[in-house]
């Protein structure tokens, strides 16, 4: 349900998927003295979010739905769904010039090198045109050890861009996946409308913190984004970093979430959290599997395993952070010796059996080795920085390759011909 400005208490939720009326009145825009249209931001201009929570200033989009949410209130896992990974205003206009008011919060963790200001990439009938950051908004201070927060209030800032081409054209802003954005108003020199329904197909996916898009530039090279313009298809991300642990409240999201393709890329945070044993993970793997197939039982899903982690193959977690001349470096602490625990050897034979089992009555889900996304040659040629992460040009690949196997001829989200 989409609301007006105004008519709406905090803390509701708008669901961006909502459909909206051909014939519904539309009294948001209103031409100001300066001769700027301001345009509130909501449900209708956004995609990619599952949820949209009015704020006092404005509104806020959300990646996991509000049931969701209220089943683990962690403050890591708040923080790293409301960061907008994946999620985009779209709009139609004939405007040469917008602007986007925002309250972004960054993150910065102490001993850590700073981290650039997030960006926001613009782009005009599906090119990249504009990128720009705003520098103000809020600081939130994290501690990588405890995961304890502070956050000190700052102002909201603006997104500009200029010299957009004349005539009318379809215009999307990704917003930054680094940082929760609070939208406020979207001002332009010229009339818009929400951008109509492409037909493309919707891609939903769920990953961990390389999903997300940790250590990528801007929100349009993370490696789902790159697939979804390759594969012409309509993303909504779910890649929650630190957080794809087969959590329930997570299958009902994927369950409930409109989809017509959707992987599930499993294990590499099961390994750092050592969060479950052997005996507890490959039925947490069919729980996860069967609640996504109650809601889409037919649609197809690709299971991804991990991708090369080096320090991770073969020695399982917790992981810890570490700083080696200012440069942010993992290692992993656990026992290989133990029986029961997972590394991401152990993970991707589980997977590879349960989904073998499971396909001879699922002709629709399939499995895909990460490290045919990533692997030994390509750790070789583009190393994880951080030993855990890959960096722009390690979204590329995985990117590329995600799109060559998957959505490519013979794939399991090739586009079929009727």
């Amino acid at each position: 349900m989409s609301l007006p400005p105004g008519d709406a208490p905090d803390n509701v939720s708008d669901d961006a998927s909502g459909d909206i009326p051909d014939d519904a009145p539309d009294d948001r825009t209103s031409a100001g003295a300066s001769g700027w249209i301001t345009t509130p931001v909501d449900a209708r201009l956004l995609r990619g979010a599952l949820e949209v929570e009015r704020t006092a200033r404005g509104v806020l989009p959300h990646r996991l739905p509000a049931r969701a949410r209220g089943q683990f209130p962690d403050a890591y896992l708040e923080r790293v769904e409301t960061q907008p990974s994946g999620v985009r205003l779209a709009f139609r206009t004939r405007a040469r010039v917008v602007e986007l008011d925002v309250l972004p919060t960054k993150t910065v963790y102490p001993g850590a090198p700073p981290r650039p200001d997030g960006l926001y990439d613009l782009l005009v009938d599906g090119r990249r045109a504009g990128r720009t950051s705003v520098a103000s908004g809020n600081v939130l201070t994290v501690d990588l050890a405890t995961q304890s927060a502070e956050i000190s209030p700052g102002p909201p800032g603006t997104a500009r861009f200029t010299g957009l081409p004349a005539g009318e054209k379809d215009i999307e802003i990704w917003l930054p996946h680094t940082e929760i954005t609070e939208l406020i108003a979207l001002r332009t020199d010229a009339p818009v409308e929400a951008a109509p329904e492409s037909g493309r197909r919707v891609w939903l996916h769920h990953g961990s913190s390389i999903s997300h898009g940790s250590n990528a530039d801007g929100p349009t090279e993370i490696w789902p984004a790159l697939v979804a313009a390759l594969g012409g298809v309509e993303l909504t991300n779910l890649g929650l970093g630190g957080n794809a642990l087969l959590d329930p409240f997570t299958a009902r999201a994927l369950r409930d979430a409109p989809a017509d393709l959707i992987s599930v890329k499993i294990g590499i945070n099961l390994v750092n959290t050592d969060l479950m044993r052997l005996r507890a993970f490959g039925p947490a793997v069919h729980g996860f599997l069967d609640t996504i197939r109650e809601g889409h039982p037919d649609t197809p899903l690709l299971v991804v395993s991990p991708i090369l982690c080096p320090f991770q193959e073969d020695t399982p977690g917790p992981i810890a952070p570490e700083f080696d001349g200012g440069k942010l470096r993992f290692r992993a602490l656990g026992d290989p010796s133990e029986p029961g625990r997972l590394t991401l050897n152990v993970i991707r034979d589980e997977l590879a059996r349960i989904t073998a089992q499971r396909a001879a009555d699922d002709p629709n889900l399939h499995y895909l080795d990460g490290r045919a996304l990533y692997g030994e040659a390509d750790y070789a040629e583009l190393p994880l920085p951080d030993g855990l992460h890959p960096d722009t040009a390690g979204h590329r690949r995985i990117g590329e390759r995600f799109a060559e196997v998957v959505f490519g001829a013979g794939g399991p989200f090739a586009a079929t011909v009727d």
